[in-house]
């Protein structure tokens, strides 16, 4: 940073002193501190406005009853096509009495209440409907203030590359406009992460039908005595296999307790 500095002292100090060399004006010293302001990120991203409509990230989660899975399915599919979402996730399975299904759907922001008003139709009560909206205008402003000021100071440093000469000059800058394209890199992924999120909505919808526990049972409570009797008898069979291979060592474990109660014995007397 030094090289780059001093080097752009030597450029801009006779302009600064109107292109005359005997000019003491301006000294070197006030210059490089000049141009290092100048070079600086600004300290506040107020210095830019930027202007942006409301960014608002909009989810829901939605779980009901219903009775009919494949029914339901259908019409959350049929809203998808309408609303022109997508399906980003589906996992059904089944609990102790219940056979669910989870969907999550990402719906364009636009059609969010109406792609929810479609889902509901026919549902008689939501175990549980959350709908949530996060502002989040100003750190997209933020972001972009930001951003706009690293491309700002990727511009000073590009034209001092074209007027570099030495070596040590145009690696000192390159060096500096690599870890300043590194940042805006991240700061545009930030910007592209939360556009997805605000202008794709997320919508978790689980939906479940209720089993009779007897459609469960596919086993009488006799049966599963009976089988409860020949897994314990199986157990003690196990447990006496087990006893087989390992007989030496219980006969040496049977030597040891004997000689050492002889043993006793013959301390007693």
């Amino acid at each position: 940073m030094k090289i780059v500095l001093a080097y752009l002292s030597f450029l801009v100090l006779p302009l600064m002193c109107g292109g005359n060399p005997n000019s003491n004006v301006y000294d070197s010293e006030n210059a490089v501190e000049d141009i290092a302001v100048a070079l600086e990120e600004p300290k506040s991203v107020e210095n830019f406005e930027v202007e942006t409509e409301q960014k608002i990230i909009k989810e829901s989660t939605l779980h009901f009853e219903t009775q009919d899975l494949q029914a339901t399915y259908q019409q959350v599919t049929s809203a998808i096509v309408k609303h022109k979402a997508f399906l980003q996730s589906d996992t059904e399975g089944k609990d102790y009495n219940s056979i669910y299904r989870n969907l999550t759907v990402r719906i364009p922001t636009a059609a969010f209440d109406a792609f929810l008003a479609d889902i509901g139709k026919g549902v008689a009560y939501f175990d549980r409907k959350e709908i949530s909206a996060k502002d989040v205008t100003a750190e997209f402003i933020d972001i972009e203030a930001r951003l706009k000021a690293k491309k700002i100071l990727e511009e000073r440093y590009l034209a001092l590359l074209q007027k570099a000469n030495k070596v040590s000059e145009i690696l000192e800058i390159e060096k500096e406009l690599s870890i300043i394209r590194e940042e805006i890199e991240a700061k545009e992924g930030q910007l592209n992460y939360l556009q997805n999120r605000v202008s794709l909505s997320t919508v978790n919808i689980e939906f479940y039908k209720k089993v009779a526990q007897s459609e469960d049972a596919t086993v009488s409570y006799g049966s599963k005595m009976w089988n409860a009797v020949k897994s314990g008898w199986n157990g003690i069979s196990s447990f006496f296999i087990g006893l087989l291979h390992i007989w030496p060592f219980i006969l040496i474990l049977v030597a040891l307790i004997f000689v050492i109660k002889r043993q006793l014995k013959k301390k007693k007397q």
